[in-house]
């Protein structure tokens, strides 16, 4: 089978390799769909700070059961699966107390052990869910992060009948305003300074869209919510405007969840965040009950992930697809590579 490996940021080569056997209690799966995402980019310009080279890439995946070991027992041969990529101890404090993604010594496949860039991949049973057939491989490469989503949404807590602004329209940013809805929220808000970004969160569905070069986040937040403002602001873009626009605007008391990735130190106003009693909350990757519930949205069509699939490129061209979304930052969403082709 063919491997694709990373031998140093911007290399890929193809490596023609035995197909894996599962253990006692793994799968083999074959490999459909990857989806590539902006912490992939970073590993391929070199700018990851956790991961090393070699590395084989890809944690966002969809694909089909074709070898069960002999202890494994909760998946069967034929069964459309995604893989959940975080490695864990199971003894650390997090893990003990089900906080497995906060885990001591965590682990994510495709970043610091081995991902899922290869025809074949063997993995424990218990990192595998299973996708209702109705979903395409699309799709199923997409719950990853949507889970990520859903983890997010749910670091606020009941969202029933609340405000939510999203700061960012990346994949993230509009897969939080899709799951925030799905997830009983009144009405959403997303801001970004990309029109293109904006459209697709408007394909999405998302109620109201500012571009925050022409409208400001302040005046954003109360045409769309009135006087009280939003009752959550998740950031998804990550950098000091954006949680500067936060800080400075939320409601006094209501909420802040940082849900991207800061990628220096950040350098905001903590006197406004002390004197208006806000609540600054983080979210981590997901656990295995947010994928099972960003399945349940897609199936229930509380969210579209399709608006997201900015195209397909065959396996073969991996590097290809790397350069195309350098090329292409404004108008990429989701890339996924196609196994098939």
């Amino acid at each position: 089978m063919l491997k694709a490996v990373m031998t140093a940021p911007g290399e890929i080569e193809f490596r023609d390799v035995e197909v894996p056997v599962p253990g006692e209690n793994e799968v083999l799966i074959k490999i459909r769909r990857i989806g590539i995402c902006g912490s992939d980019i970073h590993v391929y310009h070199g700018k990851h700070p956790f991961t090393g080279y070699p590395v084989t890439q890809g944690h966002e995946v969809s694909g089909d059961v074709v070898g069960v070991g002999a202890g494994a027992t909760r998946v069967r041969a034929g069964q459309k699966v995604t893989i959940e990529p975080q490695v864990f101890c199971g003894k650390c404090h997090p893990c003990r107390h089900g906080k497995y993604n906060l885990c001591e010594e965590l682990k994510v496949m495709g970043f610091q052990t081995e991902g899922m860039a290869a025809e074949y991949f063997c993995v424990d049973e218990s990192k595998v869910t299973v996708l209702p057939e109705e979903l395409s491989y699309d799709e199923g490469a997409m719950i990853e992060p949507l889970a990520v989503a859903v983890h997010a949404v749910r670091r606020f807590g009941d969202m029933e009948g609340k405000n939510v602004a999203v700061l960012g329209a990346g994949p993230i940013g509009i897969l939080v305003a899709q799951a925030a809805k799905g997830m009983g929220a009144a009405r959403v808000m997303v801001t970004d300074i990309l029109p293109t970004r904006l459209e697709k969160a408007r394909e999405c569905g998302v109620d109201d869209v500012y571009d925050t070069t022409e409208t400001g986040f302040g005046d954003a937040l109360v045409r769309s919510f009135g006087p009280d403002k939003a009752d959550v602001i998740y950031d998804c873009a990550g950098n000091d405007t954006t949680m500067g626009q936060a800080i400075q605007h939320a409601r006094k008391g209501s909420t802040i969840i940082l849900t991207a990735v800061f990628a220096r130190l950040a350098k905001v106003d903590l006197a406004v965040l002390n004197d208006h009693e806000l609540d600054l909350n983080t979210t981590m990757m997901y656990r295995h009950e947010d994928f099972v519930k960003a399945i349940e949205l897609v199936r229930q069509k509380k969210v579209d992930l399709r608006p997201l699939m900015s195209g397909h490129f065959p396996f073969r061209q991996y590097s290809e697809t790397y350069r195309h979304i350098d090329g292409n930052r404004e108008t990429s969403m989701k890339i996924l590579i196609d196994m098939d082709g």
